[in-house]
């Protein structure tokens, strides 16, 4: 155990160094990592848009048709939508009207 400790004392203080083929190695793999992204997403994008977008439809199409099922009552109900009344109206008086001119 005190050997790890007196390992670890000893690289405390060092900067490391990145090499340059580390750099580059992790440099090729983003690059790598990027254009199979791109080649995946150009493949098989429009896939999964349309899959998603069939999907969307459907929904659409679910909430469409539950709002224009008829009713099921009989014939001889009547149902009378009432308009509001003038309830809705504010009755206060503000101010009055003032008519402003133009000057040349």
């Amino acid at each position: 155990m005190s050997s790890l400790n007196s390992n670890f004392a000893q690289t405390e203080g060092k900067m490391y160094e990145a090499s340059f083929q580390s750099i580059l190695k992790t440099v090729l793999i983003i690059l790598l990592i990027y254009f199979a992204f791109k080649i995946f997403i150009r493949y098989f994008g429009p896939i999964i848009l349309k899959y998603f977008l069939k999907r969307i439809g459907n929904s659409f199409q679910q909430q469409f048709n539950q709002r224009t099922q008829p009713n099921t009552s009989k014939k001889s109900d009547v149902t009378i939508d009432k308009k509001p009344g003038d309830g809705l109206k504010s009755k206060k008086k503000v101010g009055e009207y003032i008519d402003y001119e133009e000057i040349d």
